[in-house]
């Protein structure tokens, strides 16, 4: 049996932390209900972010950018 060899490859990159997490809030009366929908890469450039939705809000409602570690509205208490 062969075995493969790459020695070519590149060592394999550990993932980047998003810039941003993407929040869908969606209120029903005096309630702000926030739902994890996706994330944001920065440019290497700086000059703009790659966002990946891992949901679509179909509902209406707000997409909201923060960075990661901050808290929401709703862990807040608010």
């Amino acid at each position: 049996m062969a075995r493969y060899n790459n020695r070519n490859s590149k060592p394999a990159r550990e993932p980047k932390a998003p810039a941003f997490i993407a929040w869908h809030v969606d209120e029903k009366g005096e309630k702000s209900f926030w739902t994890r929908i996706g994330a944001a890469w920065d440019h290497k450039d700086g000059e703009g972010y790659t966002l990946q939705l891992d949901l679509v809000p179909v509902n209406g409602g707000r997409v909201i950018l923060r960075a990661p570690g901050e808290q929401t509205e709703q862990e807040a208490g608010a």
